[in-house]
This record gives C-alpha cells, structure tokens and sequence, in this order.
C-alpha cells in the first residue's frame, strides 16, 4: 500500500498563519497534521507521496528529510490558488508521475482524527472494494458543503454528490479514501468523463457508478482545520499532546 496526501492547497481562509507556509505543516499540540497522520499509519504504508504546489514543496522536502519513513515529494507547478489543479487532477499528476502499482490511501493532509486510519484500512481490505469513511451529519447546512453518500445496509454506496443543493442522507463523506489497484486507473477516465476536479470526493462519486464502494462508518471524531477559529480549536484540544 501507498498513502497519496492531498497537500497542495493553498488554505487562503487560514492567511496571515498560511500566507507563506502549508496547513499541513502547522503545529497541533507538538507534532505537525502530517506527523499526526503518519505516525497512525506507519509501516502499513510502504511509501508516503506527498503531492504539494510550488510554492510550498521547499516546506515539504525539509519535513520529509527530517522522518525516517520513505516519502516523496511531488511540486505540481501551480503558484496560486487560482491557478491549482484541483484535488483529482493532483492525484492524476502523482499517477502519471509515479505510476504506482499498488492499493492506494487517499487522505487529504489538513484533517485530524480521533482515531485510528488502520481501522479503514482493515475495513477496506476486507471488503476488496474501493471504500470511503463516513459520519453522521445532523446539520443540512454542513452537508450542503461536502460530499454526501446513500447507502445500503451494507455500507454500499447507492449514490454521492459533493456538495448537493438538496442532500439526500445525512452520510457526511469525509477526504480519506481507499483505491484499489484495479482502481488507479481509472481516474484519468473519471477525469475524461467529465466528473469533477476540485473536490476529491468527486472522482468517488463517479466511481461508485462504474464499480462497488463501501462506506466506513467513522468510531470517533474528524477534525476539519478550514479557518483560524477551527484551528485555534483543535489546538485547545490538543494542547499539550504529541510530544
């Protein structure tokens, strides 16, 4: 297995603290999101890619030469956000780039958890189906900024839409996703189609109508770090940890 994290974004609702360094570098406790991330996953993953823009990839490489785990790397050549690739596209440069012949995790760089991936990855080997993490989401306003999932009483996903006018189910969709091997490729189609690139849920959401994916349901708690109050938040709540 190799885990892809999403980490060129250019988090402009986090500036002055992100103006000129990468959210997922920014301390919570001790330890920076992406030691949080990497350490839970450990020797599960044979290889850490690193997908940054260019204007943060320098950041990246001093942090990834200061680990032990192998990690690349990878400056997708954008300078602003508004000129980024998009979340899909990112994950198709790292596929042409790499050619990764393996299962992939998927995470997003810029979330916390309360607990474990390795129980997601468990859960996504057992059903040999791309999967995706899931939770329940009470408020219509949240879900209308995210993705949101049917599913059966399996996990099954029967439908998604990122970021749906009308929701459907109350199944928040989170950025942390399983790719089977056989399911590497088909990004490039997914893209070619016409699903969308921002968003990574996006490519799932096409994906589930080519072949089955499962939903997770989440044990514990997420940790979305969007804006200086969410950060100031989870760094109360992590106050003192990590070290």
């Amino acid at each position: 297995m190799k885990c892809v994290i999403l980490a060129a974004g250019y988090a402009t609702r986090l500036y002055p603290l992100t103006e000129n360094f990468p959210k997922p570098l920014l301390k919570v406790g001790e330890k920076a999101i992406l030691d949080w991330l990497i350490e839970d996953i450990g020797e599960l993953a044979e290889e850490y890619i690193v997908i940054s823009n260019h204007k943060f990839a320098q950041h990246f490489a001093q942090w990834a030469a200061g680990r032990g785990e192998k990690i690349t790397v990878l400056d997708d050549g954008t300078e602003s956000n508004e000129t980024r690739l998009g979340a899909v596209r990112d994950i198709q440069f790292a596929i042409d780039t790499l050619h990764p012949d393996d299962d992939l995790l998927v995470i997003a760089g810029d979330n916390l958890l309360d607990f474990s991936l390795r129980g997601f990855i468990a859960y996504a080997r057992e059903k040999g189906t791309a999967c995706i993490m899931r939770y329940w989401e009470p408020s219509i306003e949240k879900l209308r900024k995210t993705g949101v999932a049917q599913v059966d009483e399996d996990g099954l996903i029967l439908s998604m839409e990122e970021k749906p006018a009308e929701p459907k189910s109350h199944w928040c969709t989170p950025p942390f996703y399983w790719y089977r091997r056989e399911d590497v490729h088909l990004v490039k189609t997914g893209i070619e189609a016409g699903c969308g690139v921002d968003a990574p849920g996006s490519f799932i959401a096409w994906l589930c109508t080519q072949t089955p994916v499962h939903a997770w349901e989440m044990p514990g708690k997420r940790y979305d770090i969007g804006n200086l109050e969410s950060y100031r938040q989870v760094q109360e709540q992590y106050r003192g940890i990590g070290g």
